[in-house]
């Protein structure tokens, strides 16, 4: 049995979508309410030593890796059928936009001003105030970003579907 680079990217698509919407996903289920029930410096050492430790290879690979693969997955799809593709383009373009953008634009400087922030330079006042700010702006942009995922990776599986359908 021979698997094409078709299927290879259909299925590659998929498992890392999947993979990037579940991280996020969890997150939004698991860290932000517990993160809820700290205290604001810890929070905001927390975040700190979080954001350090997420800029790594497998969340590099897992996270470019699901746009690689959808784009990939569209230009084979195209030659499937209409459905198919267009499932597929458009869930390439919401993780581009609303996943790989949200974060890059919104997370990504919130998370460089929290890094270049001294904590033990401020008061308690202070750091209830930045936990605040960056607490209630990374969290929307989290949404956004953990929304747009899960849709990308709905509309990849649904093209697998639409693929078995037209294989029949």
């Amino acid at each position: 049995m021979e698997i094409s680079i078709k299927t290879l990217s259909l299925f590659g698509a998929v498992v890392f979508t999947g993979l990037s919407a579940g991280l996020f996903f969890a997150w939004s289920v698991s860290v932000i309410p517990g993160t809820q029930k700290i205290g604001s410096e810890a929070y905001l050492e927390a975040m700190q030593s979080i954001n350090r430790a997420i800029l790594n290879p497998m969340f590099f690979m897992v996270f470019f890796g699901s746009l690689l693969f959808l784009g990939a997955s569209s230009y084979y799809q195209f030659h499937v059928g209409k459905s198919a593709f267009w499932l597929m383009i458009i869930a390439a373009i919401t993780y581009l936009i609303g996943t790989i953008a949200v974060t890059g634009l919104g997370n990504v400087p919130l998370n460089d001003q929290l890094e270049h922030t001294n904590l033990n330079q401020l008061s308690k006042a202070e750091l209830h105030d930045l936990r605040l700010y960056y607490e209630s702006k990374w969290n929307r942009f989290h949404l956004i970003r953990t929304t747009c995922a899960v849709a990308s990776f709905i509309l990849a599986a649904a093209s697998i579907f639409n693929t078995l359908k037209l294989m029949k």
